[in-house]
């Protein structure tokens, strides 16, 4: 009877699967970079970015958690102490998968998979509902904008009318 599976194993069973990814994830704190296959790289990013979520939380659970798929303590501290805090404000996309090429021996296609470590500027979101809440006499220049841009809306929907009307007046 053939073993059943769900998905490509990478040329293994499930448990030697978790441990080569483990390993994978391993070599991707220690180093910051890895050159591997473009398979095993998207097989990888869902498991490092868990445990790169994991160690953002920083509690002793979290810590637990992660030394349980990965056995290094000295990766595991290096993770929690050096990695996590510079992906603090980052809120996804701790991995960057660069597409390299092909491998000369069995033409495998190489990718360069890496943490994504530079500082993030954070989103400003604005909404009028805001802007239009805030006093006239604490913030003028708060305004301004939200006026411009319904000002800018007034002047496209004139725009978008106009050639409403011209379409109809060629017909």
């Amino acid at each position: 009877m053939p073993t059943p599976t769900k998905g490509a194993r990478l040329g293994g069973g499930p448990a030697h699967e978790r441990l080569m990814l483990a390993n994978l994830a391993a070599s991707l704190f220690t180093h910051k970079s890895i050159k591997t296959t473009e398979t095993r790289a998207k097989r990888l990013r869902p498991v490092a970015e868990r445990l790169i979520t994991f160690a953002k939380k920083g509690d002793l659970h979290a810590r637990r958690r992660v030394l349980a798929t990965i056995g290094d303590k000295t990766v595991v501290h290096e993770l929690f102490t050096e990695i996590a805090p510079q992906v603090a404000l980052r809120e996804g996309g701790y991995t960057r998968i660069t597409k390299l090429g092909f491998r000369k021996g069995d033409n495998a296609s190489m990718v360069q998979m890496e943490l994504v470590l530079e500082p993030v500027t954070p989103k400003v979101k604005r909404s009028f509902a805001k802007a239009a809440s805030k006093p006239a006499a604490a913030a003028p220049d708060a305004e301004a904008p939200a006026e411009v841009v319904v000002e800018d809306a007034a002047v496209e929907a004139d725009v978008v009318e106009d050639d409403v009307a011209a379409a109809e007046e060629s017909k």
